[in-house]
Order: C-alpha cells, then sequence, then structure tokens
C-alpha cells in the first residue's frame, strides 16, 4: 500500500511540475485537446462513457474477487 500511495503521489507531484510550465508557455487544456480534434465538451463525453461502460464490470469483478480474497485472508498462515 505504501508503494502505490509512493506512486501515485510522484505522480501527482510531475502531474504539478508539467502544469506549471505549460501555463508558463500560455499552453491551455484547450488547446492541447484542438490538437487532438477535441474540444472539452467531447473529454467529458468520452470520460462518462468510459465510466458507465467500467463501473457495471468493476461491480461484477468484485462480486467474485471480494469473497475469494476474504476466504483466503481468513485462511492464511499466522505470523508469528
Amino acid at each position: 500500500m505504501y508503494k502505490l500511495t509512493l506512486l501515485l503521489l510522484r505522480i501527482l507531484i510531475a502531474s504539478l511540475f508539467a502544469g506549471v510550465i505549460l501555463s508558463y508557455f500560455n499552453v491551455t487544456p484547450d488547446q492541447i485537446f484542438s490538437n487532438f480534434g477535441m474540444d472539452s465538451q467531447n473529454v467529458k463525453d468520452v470520460l462518462r462513457r468510459a465510466l458507465i461502460w467500467a463501473v457495471p464490470h468493476i461491480a461484477l469483478g468484485a462480486v467474485v474477487i471480494l469473497p475469494v480474497w476474504i476466504i483466503f485472508y481468513l485462511f492464511r498462515p499466522s505470523r508469528d
């Protein structure tokens, strides 16, 4: 868990650093999106559709994975 938190913190700091540099050169997210032929509304729609697709699949996987994980956790050998 510590490694994951550290990784997320590094990504956050790198993103902040990149954002500061891009804003120094007056680059906006809309300019970057327009280079790919998109606007901010298209990006929001794509993210919304991805979320609508992902949530049911995550829930379905959790129905299988969580009980299996609980069983393995309960019957693991002690760490004494």
